[in-house]
């Protein structure tokens, strides 16, 4: 028997939470809208339902601009993005599960090194990378972002997995132990596994921050056919005029597959962030 009752306050709670969902939509309806206008339109009615849907815009900008089609700059971003979170997410938990297993004193000394690279700006380090990379030969290509983005994200990646594991029973690892298991099996049979909530958590924030950022982007590809999809984006606005039906019909497209990802690995996300197994 449900003895729960529904309120006026529960009501109105959920009236607000509607209101604010809402609001979270309308730069969706926007972006839907704009992305089949004609071009005349987009300027003279652009809050407008058009009156006219041109499904050819997807079309166009699926050619993209600037020698680089939509196709090839998706296939770029997908392959920087799942390289760094995978990087991120082994060697990220590896190093958080040394830090919180480590002696009170070096553990703190470690974990408050990855927390300073969460909070200095990553933007003062750009002239001195990019020298470096380029002494390497890792400009304008997959490889450099790939190892670009695993050393701006690991200290992000290092902090969430410390708390987490830190959370963790030593039980298993003892009786592990007991039995003869190496440190190395005792990680990646029994730690690594109880990780999983924790792990969907990195994915999806470093994986959000790989995929829509444009700064570092736009810097270490300029010139390159390796286009992501925030460079080629940004193809279709010249200096003088920008085709914005072509520019979010291209967003559009972009925002698929993260928001797939995203909808798929919600449930780890939320957990994630309430914290660890009940010992």
């Amino acid at each position: 028997m449900n003895t729960h009752r529904y309120t006026l306050k529960a009501f109105w709670r959920e009236i607000l939470v509607l209101a604010i969902a809402a609001l979270w939509c309308v730069p969706f309806y926007y972006l839907a809208i704009v992305s089949v206008k004609p071009d005349l339109e987009v300027f003279t009615k652009p809050m407008d339902f058009p009156s006219e849907i041109v499904l050819g815009n997807f079309a166009t900008a699926w050619q993209g601009s600037a020698g680089t089609s939509l196709g090839s700059a998706l296939l770029n971003s997908l392959i920087v993005t799942i390289g760094s979170v995978a990087i991120l997410i082994v060697v990220g938990s590896l190093t958080a599960y040394v830090i919180a297993r480590s002696s009170q004193r070096m553990g703190s000394l470690l974990y408050t090194f990855f927390v300073v690279g969460i909070i200095l700006p990553y933007q003062l380090a750009v002239v001195p990378l990019y020298s470096v990379m380029r002494s390497i030969g890792l400009i304008g290509n997959q490889l450099g972002l790939i190892v670009l983005f695993t050393g701006l994200l690991m200290p992000m990646a290092v902090f969430l997995y410390t708390g987490f594991v830190r959370s963790l029973p030593k039980e298993y690892e003892e009786a592990a132990r007991v039995d003869g298991a190496s440190r190395w099996k005792i990680f990646f049979r029994i730690v690594f596994p109880l990780l999983r909530p924790i792990t969907g958590t990195v994915a999806i924030m470093t994986g959000l921050i790989v995929w829509n950022d444009f700064f570092m982007q736009m810097i270490f590809l300029s010139g390159s056919q390796a286009q992501t999809l925030p460079v080629a984006i940004y193809g279709f606005v010249g200096e003088f005029t920008a085709r914005w039906n072509m520019v979010f019909a291209a967003v559009f497209v972009s925002i698929g597959p993260i928001l797939a990802f995203y909808i798929f690995a919600q449930k780890q996300l939320i957990q994630g962030f309430t914290g660890g197994i009940k010992s």
